[in-house]
């Protein structure tokens, strides 16, 4: 089989944490001299030469747990990301670290490994070795032959704390063995090796998964019951998809939410890599999910006649394996959810726009920040109505204004501090955009693309649009050899949530550059969301 190989902006992620000194954020992109030719790839491979590898093989030979356990539990659970915890459901603790520890097995572990609860919440090799701490514990426990590596699977069901069977057998199954007998790569952004997880042909000692009915609402999910619902107050129209990461894997998250105990669901619940969904309650039923009264004024003032109702009554769940804290999202994932919320936008008469498929952390921001801050809002509203045939889909090669959402070897934007970070105007790509005051200078937020040969391309440019934005925003087009092809100016205060075509050039092999400058008449701003080459 294929190994998996890891995405290399989640492994920046944790690596960034993982390191000795402090580190920059993928949201707020380092400024650099627009002469500097470095990638982004490459300036961070001179900061950080951490391996997890190291952290891995210690824990192991100092508790007596197989490294490929380690290895392949930490990717089912975080993708080896060093996630931050959030509770997503009242009695489920917040999961940190790179093996997800939660509440009291975190304390346990701490205690067993000898580390302080904090190191085990924010330090990788804590995390790991509180982990095998516990595995050994409980290998003990249950008399695993250590040797054996199919006979540590009912440890690794212990640790996950998951009670549901199935979800248990799944876990295990298409979770933890899956990942054990395909492998798995990740590298360091400089393509250096950081984790590995050779393909072996080990089998789960561990009971199998029960065969479920589909659902009735939508054809590829699964069907599995939840008792945690209610029926909708009569003659209310479901008007609101909502959208939430589970602070969890998917197995786990449907499994808890089956469970009477929970006394939360959702509608459905999307696995992180988009190649199963469960729905847990019938979409003309009232699931659990939001726990406030809609408030107009946190969604842009749209809807208003449903102000102090739950927004239960008139909306759609959506949970996504996965964290708020996670640097990006599976792409396999997001299609799956666009597709998903497509079905119901088209069958329940949602509008498809970003006020009726919201975030959970904007209907509830006094303690749920879910999906998070690179959730890809822009682009999955594009997906959803194209899925539906309304859209204009993204055709090309996009360089969105967060590096955590590119491919650092094909595209990635460079700008200075003076450029502030926003998503507090409706219609951008991704996770938000920049914005800077017009004046004379140039300090210009730089879109950086790869070609590896020559080629004719069009460039589009995406924008919010606002009354206070320039109707002259310079973008400047120059090719790798340092040719100036063109300027053009556009008009942003119109065009907003769209992609605005800049021109069509042609372009040599190399790093070619999309230049936005603030030179243009002053009392304005000017927004640096996204390109597209195509």
């Amino acid at each position: 089989m294929n190994p998996i190989h890891k995405p290399l902006a989640t492994l920046a992620a944790a690596l960034a944490l993982a390191a000795c000194g402090p580190q920059e954020t993928t949201s707020n992109p380092t400024p650099a001299a627009i002469e500097d030719s470095r990638t982004p790839a490459q300036r961070e491979a001179e900061r950080t030469p951490y391996q997890l590898e190291a952290a891995f093989a210690k824990a192991s030979a100092d508790f007596g747990v197989p490294a490929d356990l380690l290895k392949a539990i930490s990717y089912t659970e975080t993708r080896w990301e060093m996630v931050q915890g959030h509770e997503e459901f009242e009695g489920m603790p917040a999961a940190y670290g790179l093996m997800a520890l939660r509440g009291a097995k975190l304390s346990e572990g701490a205690r067993l490994a000898g580390v302080s609860e904090e190191a085990v919440r924010t330090q990788p090799e804590a995390n790991i070795r509180a982990a095998a701490a516990l595995l050994s514990a409980y290998a003990n426990e249950l008399k695993v032959a250590r040797e054996d590596l199919g006979a540590w699977a009912p440890a690794a069901a212990k640790l996950s704390g998951i009670e549901n069977t199935d979800a248990q057998a799944q876990y295990i199954h298409q979770g933890v063995y899956d990942v054990l007998r395909k492998g798995a790569v990740a590298q360091t952004p400089a393509g250096e090796l950081a984790v590995s997880l050779m393909p072996s042909q080990v089998q789960a000692k561990f009971a199998s998964r029960s065969v479920h009915a589909m659902s009735a609402d939508y054809a590829p999910a699964i069907w599995r019951a939840s008792p945690n619902y209610n029926a909708r107050p009569s003659g209310t129209d479901i008007s609101m998809i909502v959208i939430h990461t589970c602070e969890g894997g998917y197995a786990g998250c449907w499994g808890w939410l089956t469970n009477s105990a929970a006394g939360a669901s959702a509608h459905y619940v999307v696995n992180e890599a988009g190649t199963e969904i469960s729905q847990l309650v019938a979409e003309t039923n009232r699931a659990w999910h939001v726990a406030a009264s809609y408030d107009c004024g946190l969604n842009g003032s749209v809807m208003c006649g449903l102000n102090g109702a739950s927004v239960n009554n008139f909306s759609v769940g959506i949970e996504h394996g996965g964290f708020a804290s996670q640097a990006s999202f599976p792409a396999g994932q997001i299609d799956a959810s666009a597709k998903l919320s497509c079905d119901i936008s088209r069958d329940r008469t949602v509008v498809r726009d970003s006020y009726h498929i919201v975030a959970h952390g904007r209907l509830q921001p006094y303690n749920r920040t879910d999906p998070g801050p690179n959730w890809p809002w822009s682009s999955y509203i594009t997906k959803v109505k194209s899925f539906c045939g309304d859209g204009t889909p993204t055709t090309g090669l996009v360089i969105d204004s967060n590096n955590a959402a590119n491919d650092s070897t094909k595209g990635y934007v460079e700008l200075s501090a003076n450029w502030i970070s926003s998503s507090a105007t409706a219609g951008y790509y991704g996770s938000g955009y920049y914005h800077a005051p017009t004046a004379a200078v140039s300090d210009p937020a730089t879109f950086w693309f790869y070609l590896p040969a020559a080629a004719t391309k069009t460039i589009d440019a995406w924008w919010t649009s606002g009354t206070n934005r320039s109707n002259a925003a310079p973008f400047i087009i120059t090719d790798a050899n340092g040719t100036q092809l063109a300027s053009v100016k556009m008009n942003q205060q119109v065009g907003g949530g769209s992609w605005n075509t800049l021109g069509t050039w042609s372009f040599p092999a190399g790093w070619n550059k999309v230049q936005l400058s603030r030179w243009a008449p002053e009392g304005f701003v000017v927004v640096a969301d996204a390109i597209q080459v195509r």
